[in-house]
């Protein structure tokens, strides 16, 4: 057994950081249901009451035409081509009204980056939403903002800044994919490179806004590129701490320009999810993607560190178009969590409970 790995054991089993030798021989040598084990117990010593959080949102894509034509993306449309749509404020608004009317308590808002709406646009529509509905907003990505500066000649900040005054409450952790530069040249090279997209986070984190990350992974990526990416969040979230959530979720090939990389399969995902809850030490929530494994696979997923069900995504495009189309309500979240043994529990993004009023087929927890 090599010194390495019994070193990265113990400071796994005592709560203590990891470097990222000790992260990357975790990941490559425990064994599956030890290293579950492992993040478990790491999980329980950050929540130790045995409830599993969710949020009621709608994953709203307000446009589908975008410059970027990343590789990973089987959702996009490039300016000019059929099939390109901008939401009218019409669609958007009764989006947002059916949203609230089943209890959302958020909108996810994400689009392409349209060469042709300036940041007034994107103003407007937020301040339209928070005259006409009572919801969390919760948008507009690192890649996004980068975007909307570069369109507008303004600095990050400044969009960051007239974003936040005409609405926008938190952003979302998006387009992080891997972040690793080397990589992103790769799947998306027209998008922001890592040290903008972290440098905008923390922006936010500064101009007062709580931001999730996430990880987008089994692509070109290595397993050492995986821990590169967890171990620059954590040093962010050491500055500022405004990360309220990760979230790791598996490549979907199907109908992309990497349809030949082969899909993860659940221990690989697994694995993955637990190794992420004993490195980021300092991000206190881990959740699930059952949007791309599956309700199963997420139901295991609590006892491989993650303690977040996600969002019940009344609505979800992108992964969809990748040929993935798994599907839950709020009842079906609710008793798969409590199938798992634990206590589900409606939360808003920043974790703070919500109130859970149930449906016709809703039980009480």
């Amino acid at each position: 057994m090599s010194s390495l790995l019994d070193a990265a054991r113990a400071k796994a089993s005592g709560h203590a950081r990891l470097s990222r030798e000790e992260a990357l021989e975790l990941y490559r040598e425990e064994d599956f249901h030890a290293l579950a084990r492992l993040a478990h117990r790491r999980r329980l010593h950050l929540h130790p009451e045995p409830l599993v959080t969710y949020v009621v949102d709608r994953n709203i894509n307000y446009t589908n035409i975008c410059t970027c034509g990343c590789k990973f993306c089987a959702y996009y449309t490039a300016p000019g081509s059929d099939g390109g749509y901008v939401l009218s404020e019409a669609e958007l608004h009764a989006k947002i009204s059916e949203t609230i009317g089943v209890g959302g308590t958020q909108i996810l808002m994400q689009g392409g980056h349209h060469p042709d709406l300036p940041l007034q646009w994107y103003e407007d529509m937020l301040r339209g939403i928070k005259q006409r509905h009572t919801i969390h907003v919760h948008a507009f990505s690192p890649p996004e903002i980068d975007y909307f500066a570069r369109l507008s000649g303004l600095t990050t900040r400044a969009v960051i800044r007239r974003l936040k005054a005409a609405g926008l409450d938190s952003i979302p952790g998006g387009g992080a994919e891997i972040l690793v530069d080397r990589v992103r040249r790769e799947i998306a090279p027209n998008k922001c490179p890592a040290d903008v997209w972290l440098r905008i986070m923390e922006e936010a984190h500064e101009e007062g806004l709580r931001t999730s990350a996430t990880m987008m992974f089994g692509h070109l990526e290595t397993d050492a590129d995986r821990i590169e990416h967890m171990l620059r969040l954590r040093e962010v979230q050491d500055r500022t701490g405004g990360f309220t959530a990760f979230i790791p979720w598996t490549f979907q090939p199907e109908n992309t320009a990497l349809a030949h990389c082969r899909p993860l399969t659940a221990p690989e995902y697994l694995r993955t999810l637990a190794v992420a809850r004993l490195t980021l030490d300092n991000v206190p929530n881990l959740q699930v993607s059952w949007v791309t494994m599956g309700a199963k696979v997420a139901q295991l997923a609590l006892f491989f560190g993650a303690n977040d069900f996600g969002s019940t995504m009344l609505e979800e495009n992108v992964v969809a178009a990748a040929g993935v189309r798994f599907r839950l309500s709020e009842e079906e979240i609710r008793r798969v969590v409590r199938a798992a043994g634990f206590t589900p529990r409606r939360r808003l993004m920043d974790y703070t409970p919500a109130p859970y009023a149930p449906g016709p087929d809703g039980a009480p927890s």
